[in-house]
Protein backbone atom coordinates (compact mmCIF):
# COMPACT_ATOMS: atom_id res chain seq x y z
CA UNK A 1 0.00 0.00 0.00
CA UNK A 2 2.69 2.49 1.12
CA UNK A 3 4.77 1.36 -2.34
CA UNK A 4 1.69 2.21 -4.32
CA UNK A 5 0.71 5.67 -2.43
CA UNK A 6 4.43 6.21 -2.70
CA UNK A 7 4.26 5.90 -6.99
CA UNK A 8 1.05 7.47 -7.26
CA UNK A 9 3.24 10.58 -5.60
CA UNK A 10 5.81 10.57 -7.60
CA UNK A 11 3.77 10.42 -10.61
CA UNK A 12 1.60 12.91 -9.88
CA UNK A 13 4.75 14.94 -9.21
CA UNK A 14 6.37 14.18 -12.71
CA UNK A 15 2.66 15.07 -14.01
CA UNK A 16 3.38 18.78 -12.73
CA UNK A 17 6.72 19.08 -13.30
CA UNK A 18 6.13 18.20 -17.08
CA UNK A 19 2.94 20.49 -16.89
CA UNK A 20 4.74 23.06 -16.08
CA UNK A 21 7.98 22.85 -17.97
CA UNK A 22 5.40 22.08 -21.17
CA UNK A 23 3.35 25.41 -20.15
CA UNK A 24 6.59 27.22 -20.18
CA UNK A 25 7.40 26.56 -23.34
CA UNK A 26 3.75 27.10 -24.74
CA UNK A 27 4.77 30.24 -26.21
CA UNK A 28 2.75 33.06 -28.12
CA UNK A 29 -0.63 31.37 -29.55
CA UNK A 30 -3.15 33.28 -32.20
CA UNK A 31 -6.47 32.17 -31.37
CA UNK A 32 -9.83 33.07 -34.16
CA UNK A 33 -12.91 35.12 -32.16
CA UNK A 34 -15.67 34.71 -34.48
CA UNK A 35 -17.86 37.33 -35.27
CA UNK A 36 -21.00 35.39 -34.00
CA UNK A 37 -21.51 35.40 -29.96
CA UNK A 38 -21.00 31.60 -28.85
CA UNK A 39 -17.66 31.38 -30.99
CA UNK A 40 -16.63 34.62 -29.35
CA UNK A 41 -17.16 33.37 -26.03
CA UNK A 42 -15.53 30.59 -26.49
CA UNK A 43 -12.29 32.02 -28.17
CA UNK A 44 -11.87 34.15 -24.67
CA UNK A 45 -12.76 31.03 -22.50
CA UNK A 46 -9.56 29.81 -24.46
CA UNK A 47 -7.57 32.70 -23.76
CA UNK A 48 -8.31 33.15 -20.08
CA UNK A 49 -7.59 29.00 -19.13
CA UNK A 50 -4.55 28.98 -22.15
CA UNK A 51 -2.91 32.35 -20.23
CA UNK A 52 -3.80 31.41 -16.41
CA UNK A 53 -3.56 28.07 -16.95
CA UNK A 54 -0.88 27.06 -18.91
CA UNK A 55 0.87 30.36 -19.51
CA UNK A 56 0.33 31.07 -23.00
CA UNK A 57 0.62 34.68 -24.41
CA UNK A 58 -2.40 34.75 -26.15
CA UNK A 59 -3.83 36.98 -29.08
CA UNK A 60 -7.11 37.15 -30.19
CA UNK A 61 -7.92 38.16 -33.80
CA UNK A 62 -10.87 38.89 -35.87
CA UNK A 63 -12.44 36.28 -37.66
CA UNK A 64 -14.95 34.41 -39.64
CA UNK A 65 -15.80 30.94 -41.11
CA UNK A 66 -13.99 31.21 -44.70
CA UNK A 67 -11.53 34.06 -43.76
CA UNK A 68 -10.03 32.29 -41.53
CA UNK A 69 -10.34 28.76 -42.38
CA UNK A 70 -8.22 30.23 -45.81
CA UNK A 71 -5.70 32.35 -43.69
CA UNK A 72 -4.87 28.95 -41.49
CA UNK A 73 -4.76 26.76 -44.17
CA UNK A 74 -2.46 28.98 -46.09
CA UNK A 75 -0.57 31.16 -44.19
CA UNK A 76 -0.58 28.43 -40.53
CA UNK A 77 -2.34 31.63 -38.60
CA UNK A 78 -4.47 31.96 -36.35
CA UNK A 79 -3.05 28.86 -34.88
CA UNK A 80 -6.56 28.25 -33.04
CA UNK A 81 -10.44 28.60 -34.50
CA UNK A 82 -12.12 27.65 -31.42
CA UNK A 83 -15.45 27.18 -33.28
CA UNK A 84 -15.50 26.03 -36.67
CA UNK A 85 -18.57 25.03 -38.51
CA UNK A 86 -16.67 22.43 -40.97
CA UNK A 87 -20.04 21.82 -43.02
CA UNK A 88 -19.24 25.38 -44.77
CA UNK A 89 -15.09 24.29 -45.42
CA UNK A 90 -15.51 20.70 -45.57
CA UNK A 91 -13.82 19.16 -48.61
CA UNK A 92 -11.19 21.55 -48.70
CA UNK A 93 -10.54 21.18 -44.67
CA UNK A 94 -10.27 17.49 -45.46
CA UNK A 95 -7.31 17.74 -48.02
CA UNK A 96 -5.69 20.05 -45.31
CA UNK A 97 -6.04 17.70 -42.82
CA UNK A 98 -4.96 14.90 -45.19
CA UNK A 99 -2.17 17.13 -46.02
CA UNK A 100 -0.73 17.56 -42.49
CA UNK A 101 -1.77 21.44 -42.33
CA UNK A 102 -4.31 21.35 -39.64
CA UNK A 103 -5.91 19.32 -37.33
CA UNK A 104 -9.51 18.87 -36.35
CA UNK A 105 -10.27 18.21 -32.61
CA UNK A 106 -13.02 17.42 -30.73
CA UNK A 107 -16.54 18.48 -31.67
CA UNK A 108 -17.02 21.77 -29.48
CA UNK A 109 -20.99 21.97 -29.08
CA UNK A 110 -21.67 18.47 -28.15
CA UNK A 111 -25.14 18.28 -29.97
CA UNK A 112 -23.50 19.84 -32.84
CA UNK A 113 -25.48 23.29 -34.18
CA UNK A 114 -29.32 22.70 -34.16
CA UNK A 115 -31.96 23.79 -37.02
CA UNK A 116 -35.67 23.32 -36.63
CA UNK A 117 -38.91 24.37 -35.81
CA UNK A 118 -39.82 24.64 -32.91
CA UNK A 119 -42.20 25.68 -30.04
CA UNK A 120 -42.59 27.37 -26.87
CA UNK A 121 -41.97 24.18 -23.99
CA UNK A 122 -44.78 25.04 -21.86
CA UNK A 123 -47.11 24.19 -24.80
CA UNK A 124 -45.27 20.81 -25.27
CA UNK A 125 -45.83 20.14 -22.07
CA UNK A 126 -49.82 21.13 -22.05
CA UNK A 127 -50.12 19.07 -25.66
CA UNK A 128 -47.46 15.98 -25.10
CA UNK A 129 -49.59 14.96 -28.26
CA UNK A 130 -47.61 17.54 -30.35
CA UNK A 131 -44.08 15.65 -31.36
CA UNK A 132 -43.62 16.77 -35.01
CA UNK A 133 -44.33 18.99 -36.86
CA UNK A 134 -47.40 17.60 -38.22
CA UNK A 135 -48.82 17.14 -35.16
CA UNK A 136 -48.64 20.80 -34.53
CA UNK A 137 -50.24 22.04 -37.93
CA UNK A 138 -53.06 19.57 -36.89
CA UNK A 139 -53.83 22.61 -33.92
CA UNK A 140 -53.64 26.33 -35.94
CA UNK A 141 -55.11 27.40 -32.75
CA UNK A 142 -52.67 27.06 -31.00
CA UNK A 143 -50.92 28.83 -32.27
CA UNK A 144 -52.78 32.10 -33.53
CA UNK A 145 -51.29 34.53 -36.49
CA UNK A 146 -50.59 38.00 -35.11
CA UNK A 147 -52.54 39.62 -37.98
CA UNK A 148 -54.89 37.56 -38.13
CA UNK A 149 -55.59 35.36 -34.98
CA UNK A 150 -58.41 33.22 -37.08
CA UNK A 151 -55.33 31.59 -38.58
CA UNK A 152 -52.65 29.34 -37.62
CA UNK A 153 -48.87 31.23 -37.85
CA UNK A 154 -45.34 29.54 -38.96
CA UNK A 155 -42.74 32.46 -38.30
CA UNK A 156 -40.13 32.30 -41.34
CA UNK A 157 -36.72 33.45 -40.86
CA UNK A 158 -35.74 37.40 -42.39
CA UNK A 159 -35.09 38.21 -45.93
CA UNK A 160 -31.95 37.17 -47.21
CA UNK A 161 -31.24 34.24 -44.71
CA UNK A 162 -30.97 30.56 -45.90
CA UNK A 163 -33.31 29.52 -43.73
CA UNK A 164 -35.84 32.22 -45.10
CA UNK A 165 -35.81 29.37 -48.30
CA UNK A 166 -36.29 26.24 -46.35
CA UNK A 167 -38.79 27.35 -44.38
CA UNK A 168 -40.97 28.47 -46.72
CA UNK A 169 -39.61 25.33 -49.45
CA UNK A 170 -40.70 23.03 -46.07
CA UNK A 171 -43.95 25.06 -45.42
CA UNK A 172 -45.22 24.32 -49.19
CA UNK A 173 -44.26 20.55 -48.81
CA UNK A 174 -46.22 20.10 -45.66
CA UNK A 175 -49.49 22.18 -47.64
CA UNK A 176 -49.54 24.25 -44.45
CA UNK A 177 -52.18 26.99 -45.84
CA UNK A 178 -54.58 23.98 -46.47
CA UNK A 179 -54.33 23.13 -42.37
CA UNK A 180 -55.37 27.51 -41.56
CA UNK A 181 -52.05 28.26 -41.08
CA UNK A 182 -49.77 31.38 -42.98
CA UNK A 183 -46.38 31.87 -43.11
CA UNK A 184 -45.09 34.78 -41.12
CA UNK A 185 -42.25 37.52 -42.61
CA UNK A 186 -40.90 38.62 -39.31
CA UNK A 187 -39.07 41.05 -41.19
CA UNK A 188 -35.40 41.40 -38.95
CA UNK A 189 -33.38 39.30 -36.35
CA UNK A 190 -35.23 41.61 -33.98
CA UNK A 191 -38.56 40.62 -35.01
CA UNK A 192 -38.13 37.05 -34.97
CA UNK A 193 -36.38 37.15 -31.51
CA UNK A 194 -39.44 39.65 -30.34
CA UNK A 195 -42.06 37.50 -31.32
CA UNK A 196 -41.06 34.78 -29.24
CA UNK A 197 -40.55 36.97 -26.37
CA UNK A 198 -43.81 37.97 -27.13
CA UNK A 199 -45.34 34.84 -26.91
CA UNK A 200 -43.67 33.74 -24.16
CA UNK A 201 -44.72 37.22 -22.27
CA UNK A 202 -48.74 36.27 -23.21
CA UNK A 203 -48.44 32.82 -22.82
CA UNK A 204 -49.40 32.01 -26.14
CA UNK A 205 -48.75 29.34 -29.06
CA UNK A 206 -45.94 30.59 -30.68
CA UNK A 207 -44.59 28.31 -34.42
CA UNK A 208 -41.29 28.53 -36.55
CA UNK A 209 -37.57 28.38 -37.27
CA UNK A 210 -34.80 28.83 -34.75
CA UNK A 211 -31.77 27.48 -34.05
CA UNK A 212 -29.12 26.34 -31.21
CA UNK A 213 -27.29 27.68 -29.23
CA UNK A 214 -28.71 31.27 -29.27
CA UNK A 215 -29.03 33.43 -26.38
CA UNK A 216 -32.68 33.22 -26.92
CA UNK A 217 -32.86 29.37 -26.66
CA UNK A 218 -31.14 30.32 -23.85
CA UNK A 219 -33.40 32.50 -22.07
CA UNK A 220 -36.78 30.84 -22.94
CA UNK A 221 -37.43 27.01 -23.32
CA UNK A 222 -38.26 25.61 -26.20
CA UNK A 223 -38.97 22.48 -27.86
CA UNK A 224 -38.09 21.25 -31.30
CA UNK A 225 -40.22 19.43 -33.45
CA UNK A 226 -39.23 16.68 -35.65
CA UNK A 227 -40.54 16.68 -39.45
CA UNK A 228 -40.77 12.35 -39.09
CA UNK A 229 -38.20 11.97 -41.78
CA UNK A 230 -34.72 11.62 -41.72
CA UNK A 231 -32.54 14.31 -43.22
CA UNK A 232 -32.09 13.63 -46.97
CA UNK A 233 -29.18 15.64 -48.17
CA UNK A 234 -29.56 15.40 -51.66
CA UNK A 235 -32.58 16.68 -51.44
CA UNK A 236 -31.73 19.38 -49.29
CA UNK A 237 -28.95 20.63 -51.78
CA UNK A 238 -31.35 19.72 -54.75
CA UNK A 239 -34.81 21.48 -53.89
CA UNK A 240 -35.17 22.30 -50.29
CA UNK A 241 -31.92 25.07 -49.94
CA UNK A 242 -33.19 26.33 -53.43
CA UNK A 243 -35.71 29.26 -53.63
CA UNK A 244 -38.77 28.64 -54.96
CA UNK A 245 -38.22 24.89 -55.19
CA UNK A 246 -41.20 23.74 -57.65
CA UNK A 247 -41.79 20.23 -56.09
CA UNK A 248 -40.32 20.97 -52.50
CA UNK A 249 -40.39 17.27 -50.10
CA UNK A 250 -40.59 17.05 -46.17
CA UNK A 251 -37.67 17.14 -45.11
CA UNK A 252 -35.46 17.66 -42.00
CA UNK A 253 -32.68 19.74 -41.00
CA UNK A 254 -29.05 18.66 -41.24
CA UNK A 255 -27.30 19.01 -38.13
CA UNK A 256 -24.20 21.33 -38.37
CA UNK A 257 -20.89 19.62 -37.56
CA UNK A 258 -18.70 21.85 -35.21
CA UNK A 259 -15.50 21.39 -34.24
CA UNK A 260 -12.25 23.19 -32.75
CA UNK A 261 -9.32 23.30 -35.65
CA UNK A 262 -5.75 23.82 -34.85
CA UNK A 263 -2.65 24.50 -37.26
CA UNK A 264 -0.01 21.93 -37.48
CA UNK A 265 2.73 23.66 -35.83
CA UNK A 266 0.15 24.42 -32.49
CA UNK A 267 -0.24 21.11 -31.84
CA UNK A 268 3.71 20.87 -31.91
CA UNK A 269 4.09 23.59 -29.41
CA UNK A 270 1.53 23.48 -27.54
CA UNK A 271 2.55 20.40 -24.81
CA UNK A 272 -0.24 19.73 -22.62
CA UNK A 273 -2.29 22.82 -23.93
CA UNK A 274 -3.30 20.65 -26.66
CA UNK A 275 -5.07 18.05 -23.80
CA UNK A 276 -7.26 20.74 -23.35
CA UNK A 277 -8.28 21.84 -26.35
CA UNK A 278 -9.10 17.93 -26.87
CA UNK A 279 -11.05 17.71 -24.36
CA UNK A 280 -13.12 21.03 -23.57
CA UNK A 281 -16.22 20.81 -25.16
CA UNK A 282 -19.93 22.57 -23.84
CA UNK A 283 -23.46 21.54 -24.60
CA UNK A 284 -26.04 23.81 -26.39
CA UNK A 285 -27.99 24.47 -23.27
CA UNK A 286 -24.82 25.91 -21.51
CA UNK A 287 -24.14 28.00 -24.27
CA UNK A 288 -27.58 29.05 -24.65
CA UNK A 289 -27.42 30.15 -20.82
CA UNK A 290 -24.39 32.04 -20.95
CA UNK A 291 -25.32 34.01 -24.39
CA UNK A 292 -28.90 34.79 -22.57
CA UNK A 293 -26.91 36.22 -19.52
CA UNK A 294 -24.20 38.22 -21.69
CA UNK A 295 -27.44 40.18 -23.56
CA UNK A 296 -29.37 40.39 -20.14
CA UNK A 297 -25.88 42.20 -18.53
CA UNK A 298 -25.29 43.78 -21.81
CA UNK A 299 -22.02 41.87 -21.18
CA UNK A 300 -19.17 41.58 -23.97
CA UNK A 301 -17.70 37.84 -24.97
CA UNK A 302 -14.94 38.45 -22.20
CA UNK A 303 -17.40 38.97 -19.58
CA UNK A 304 -19.66 35.93 -20.71
CA UNK A 305 -16.35 33.65 -20.56
CA UNK A 306 -15.28 35.05 -16.73
CA UNK A 307 -19.13 34.17 -16.28
CA UNK A 308 -18.75 30.57 -17.34
CA UNK A 309 -15.90 30.05 -15.45
CA UNK A 310 -17.12 31.13 -12.14
CA UNK A 311 -20.46 29.80 -12.98
CA UNK A 312 -19.64 26.23 -14.19
CA UNK A 313 -16.96 24.92 -12.55
CA UNK A 314 -18.35 21.62 -12.41
CA UNK A 315 -17.76 21.62 -16.29
CA UNK A 316 -14.61 23.13 -16.95
CA UNK A 317 -12.48 21.88 -14.44
CA UNK A 318 -12.90 18.35 -16.03
CA UNK A 319 -11.31 19.50 -19.23
CA UNK A 320 -7.95 20.45 -17.29
CA UNK A 321 -5.86 19.08 -14.65
CA UNK A 322 -6.38 20.07 -11.08
CA UNK A 323 -3.59 22.65 -10.51
CA UNK A 324 -4.45 23.91 -13.88
CA UNK A 325 -7.93 24.82 -12.62
CA UNK A 326 -6.67 26.53 -9.20
CA UNK A 327 -4.66 28.59 -11.69
CA UNK A 328 -7.62 29.49 -13.74
CA UNK A 329 -9.77 30.01 -10.49
CA UNK A 330 -6.97 32.37 -8.72
CA UNK A 331 -6.96 34.39 -11.89
CA UNK A 332 -10.86 35.46 -12.08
Amino acid sequence: MKKLLASTVLAAGLYGFAGSAQAADCGEVSIAEMNWASAGVAAHVDKLILENGYGCTVTLVTGDTMPTFTSMNEKGEPDVAPEMWVNAVRTPLDAAIAEGRLIQLAPLLLEGGVEGWWIPKFLSDAHPDIKTVQDALKHPELFPAPEDPSKGAVHNCPSGWNCQVSTDNLYRALDADKDGFTLVDTGSAAGLDGSIANAFEKKTGWLGYYWAPTAILGKYEMTKLSFGVEHDKADWDACTAVPDCPTPKVNSYPTSDVFTVVTKSFSEKAGVAMDYMKTRQWDNGTVGKVLAWMGENQGTNEDAAKHFLETYPDMWTKWVAPDVAEKVKAAL
